[in-house]
């Protein structure tokens, strides 16, 4: 091996610079490496078995643990081992043309940003040279610790275990034509979506197979061995095999070793080179017997088993993450940077296939990197209903027009785990019918429906919210207690949005049946506590909660909400019926202001209640006819999207692409909260009514939700948390005298 200095590699091609080995060429090179063996204007080998594309497939897998280890190395940070333990299964999806490839290991971010280098997407954020993708590596604006939206050519964000596989569905559900493949560990594979979702989704699609789990079996998870180390072959090829996938492809490096490693797990690359060839072999042409199976309508998983590790400075979990003492001029990680070193004239070669494969630079070619063309749906037939109108279900009548968004788009989807009936939004499945094998008109249930119901709020979440960031228009609906148990995924792409290079629709959800409703079901069905998780995400600038007081505001809500870019919109609603309120024009301005007034009185002193919710609404109304009696002003202020009355410089919001800088101005703000006290109520988290008491300059207080009870009744369950006319009418009293 020898060391070669920029100045000394002036000869080199330009991309090589901050490479700091080079070594002798590989055995045969001359006879499989001269040329590259994906040709010019073509995207793909020719044939898996060919000598010339094996041999280059294992050039490209050795170039990626290369660069994976300079890359951490260079900040004593980050995660080579996981990646190196499947370079070979990275290097023939690539040789095979697929690049719409996804992970659902986030800690494979730097494999990932080295395949990214080696086919020129990194040039797009100014990332030329081996010694640029060190220098930009866990750098701001250059490539994060795990996978974000702002990288070119990488389709999803990836960070929390458990969450690659919506991406991936949501990708093939919109692309049919196209392989997305996607990584998951062993280690993670311990997450109980992984399956579960897939499975659901197989059976509600069944003929949508053009998704592949790529499983990198390597014995062991972040700091021991993985949960599943200890299963046989047999048993893990029935394990999936019992969770429905027809096609099980197990490439098994043990199975090449010539050099008497112990254990079930091993590194191939301690290999002979002819046993190396051999696996690469066998990586390559099952590879493309999975791809083609995935593509060919066959639930399938592709299976590489090799130790942890392989090819870098440790193995097992070791080799999972750098530390401090693991520089680039530590012996360990310079003797594995040598070990793994190529030639300059290798180099080239591994260039030249990574940017032809695929038709060019992920960049340029995989599907995040262009908008999905959106259905027109034209005006949405809203009705406005009167002022003092018979009440109306507002989840219903939003229902109404989430069935004309459907039939006018067919790419668009309804998730929900615990029923759209339940929700009083029943008449969105008898518009676009419930996903089933079993046809019965009575349940409104049909192969080819647009309402995804599996049970389980992380499946809901994940594929509405992961078909958003593809591109589509998508609706999560749930009950506010339970969607606690999606929004971790719903929140990845929130802040994936924030950061993305394009225009997607705003995930959008729906929050039915809140706590107040649920007297009778008892605290299990009573969490709006999760209001408290959106209060702190609206100070990332782009997530929205809406707080629609009736039937006429949420229809303003939801037309807004489909008309929004790269933002998360939260609706909040009641399945009751309710007293209708407003105007469309009152909450048109109250999207843009942050609030509108409902109700003013004059009096001697003026009370201003600042009221999120709508059953919230009647003790507040109660209590402000009382007020009035005793000759107290009243101002009823109904709070509708409370991030627009945050001061500018409390969110991120000018971070975010499509940034959305509409905020209330002081004066304003003073003219509709301006009073002798404020009070704010809410039947949810007291820290969604931030914005307000970090303005408000009155005396003031705040009602909130406490804890839950059962109770016969809302009124009952307000009651329990202090909710009431007569504890609002004294606190008001108390804070004007």
């Amino acid at each position: 091996m020898t060391a070669i200095t920029t100045k000394a590699a002036s000869a080199l091609p330009d991309f090589c610079e901050g490479i700091q080995y080079f070594g002798e060429a590989l055995p045969n090179f001359d006879t499989y490496g001269a040329t590259p063996v994906i040709e010019s204007g073509k995207s793909a080998i020719a044939s898996p078995t060919d000598p010339n594309a094996v041999y280059q497939t294992l050039l490209a897998a050795d170039a990626l643990r290369y660069l994976t280890l300079q890359v951490t190395g260079s900040k004593a940070s980050g995660h080579p081992g996981g990646f190196a333990s499947q370079a070979e299964a990275y290097a023939a999806l690539v040789m095979l043309g697929h690049k719409n490839i996804i992970t659902e290991v986030g800690h494979h971010a730097p494999g990932f940003y080295s395949a990214m280098f080696l086919d020129r997407s990194l040039e797009d954020m100014g990332i030329s040279t081996v010694q640029q993708l060190r220098d930009r590596f866990r750098e701001k604006h250059g490539l994060l610790g795990h996978l974000s939206g702002y990288i070119p050519g990488i389709l999803a964000p990836a960070g929390p275990l458990g969450q690659g596989q919506h991406f991936a569905m949501s990708a093939a559900l919109l692309h049919r034509d196209k392989l997305f493949p996607f990584t998951v560990g062993d280690g993670g594979l311990g997450e109980p979506y992984i399956m579960s979702s897939m499975a659901h989704f197989n059976t509600a699609y069944p003929t949508v197979t053009n998704f592949l789990p790529v499983l990198v079996w390597n014995g062991y998870s972040q700091e021991h061995h993985s949960m599943v180390s200890l299963k046989t072959n047999a048993e893990m090829i029935a394990f999936w095999k019992g969770n429905g996938f027809a096609e099980v492809v197990l490439v098994n490096a043990k199975d090449f070793d010539d050099q008497n490693q112990a254990g079930e797990y091993v590194d191939s690359t301690a290999f002979s080179f002819e046993k190396r060839l051999e696996f690469t072999k066998a990586v390559l042409v099952g590879m493309d017997k999975a791809a083609r199976s995935a593509l060919g309508g066959k639930l399938t998983v592709f299976i590489i088993k090799q130790l942890k590790g392989a090819g870098v400075h440790a193995l097992g979990a070791k080799s999972h993450n750098l530390y401090p003492q693991d520089t680039l001029t530590a012996p360990h990680i310079v003797s594995a940077l040598q070990k793994r070193a190529l030639s300059a004239a290798a180099w080239q070669i591994v260039r030249t296939n990574a940017e032809r494969a695929g038709g060019g630079p992920a960049a340029k070619t995989v599907v995040t990197e262009f908008e999905l063309p959106l259905a027109e749906i034209g005006e949405l037939p809203l009705v406005e209903y009167k002022v003092g109108a018979v009440p109306q279900v507002s989840t219903t009548v939003m229902g109404k027009l989430v069935g004309v968004v459907g039939n006018k788009d067919k790419n668009f989807l309804v998730t929900n785990a615990d029923g759209n009936a339940a929700s009083g939004i029943g008449n969105i499945n008898e518009a676009l019918k419930i996903i089933h094998p079993t046809t019965d008109d009575t349940y409104h249930q049909a192969p080819g429906g647009q309402v995804y119901e599996p049970l389980s709020e992380d499946a809901c979440a994940g594929l509405a919210a992961g078909l958003s960031l593809m591109g589509a228009r998508t609706l999560w609906c749930s009950y506010e207690s339970f969607a606690i148990n999606g929004l971790p995924i719903w929140q990845t792409v929130t802040q994936a949005m924030a950061e993305l290079r394009r225009k997607t629709p705003s995930t959008i959800t729906l929050f039915t049946a809140g706590a107040l409703e649920q007297g009778r079901n008892g605290w299990t069905h009573q969490r709006p506590e999760i209001e408290a998780y959106f209060a702190s995400l609206m100070r990332t600038g782009n997530v929205f909660p809406l707080f629609p007081p009736d039937a006429n505001s949420i229809q303003v809500c939801y037309d807004w909400a489909l008309q929004t870019k790269n933002k998360g919109i939260v609706i909040t609603a009641s399945k009751s019926p309710l007293p209708i309120r407003s105007t469309f024009a009152q909450t048109e301005k109250g999207l843009i202001d942050g609030a509108v007034l409902l109700h003013e009185v004059a009096g001697g002193k003026t009370v201003v209640f600042a009221v999120i919710g709508d059953l919230t609404l009647i003790p507040v109304f109660e209590a402000a006819a009382f007020l009035e009696t005793e000759g107290i002003g009243v101002k009823i202020v109904s709070i509708i999207n409370p991030r627009r009355l945050y001061r500018p410089h409390d969110t991120a919001w000018d971070t975010c692409s499509e940034p959305d800088n509409g905020f209330l101005s002081d004066a304003d703000f003073e003219q509709l909260f301006g009073g002798d006290a404020l009070i704010g109520v809410t039947g949810g988290a007291a820290a969604m009514l931030e914005p307000i008491m970090l303005r408000s300059n009155s005396q003031r207080d705040s009602f909130a939700w406490k804890r839950g009870e059962t109770t016969a009744s809302a009124g009952e369950l307000m009651a329990f948390n202090g909710l009431t006319a007569e504890a609002l009418t004294k606190r008001a009293i108390e804070l004007v005298h």
